[in-house]
């Protein structure tokens, strides 16, 4: 009997060591994912001011009008966050993507706002993209119905 309780003293004491390490360890990785995120770095178009939150909402409405993953334009593994290098220029979709931002950011200025119409829209990549990465120039381009 004695050593039967002494077997589930140790028994407890070994299960209260590990929820302890476990525990400890998701505080861990809490902190961890509540971290900051890292200033943006090496924006050339983007204003150097933009909000984490507000540069992920462009990026996302780049990948939704492209129809593409970050992996088009960034260096880094799909999935795994950390490999990512974002300030990286190395990829040429990166260095087209800027020159299409000033062309629209150009368009917009300089055309759309001079309309005169308030309720005109300006034109965004999914303008002419649509969800594919190549832009759609003619008829052709258009899906059959």
């Amino acid at each position: 009997m004695l050593m039967r309780k002494r077997s589930l003293l140790i028994s407890a004491l070994i299960l209260l060591f590990f929820a302890a390490v476990f525990c400890s360890a998701m505080i861990d990785q809490e902190k961890k994912d509540n971290r900051p995120p890292e200033k943006a770095k090496n924006l050339k178009i983007l204003p150097p001011d933009i909000s984490h939150d507000e540069l992920i909402n462009v990026m996302k409405s780049f990948s939704k009008s492209l129809g593409v993953r970050c992996t088009t334009c960034h260096v880094g593994t799909e999935g795994d966050r950390n490999s990512f290098d974002f300030a990286a220029d190395t990829k040429k979709e990166k260095l087209i993507a800027r020159k299409m931002m000033k062309m629209v950011t150009g368009i917009n200025k300089k055309y759309i706002g001079k309309m005169g119409e308030p309720d005109f829209e300006k034109i965004t990549c999914v303008t002419c993209h649509m969800g594919n990465i190549k832009p759609l120039v003619n008829v052709d381009s258009l899906q059959k119905k």
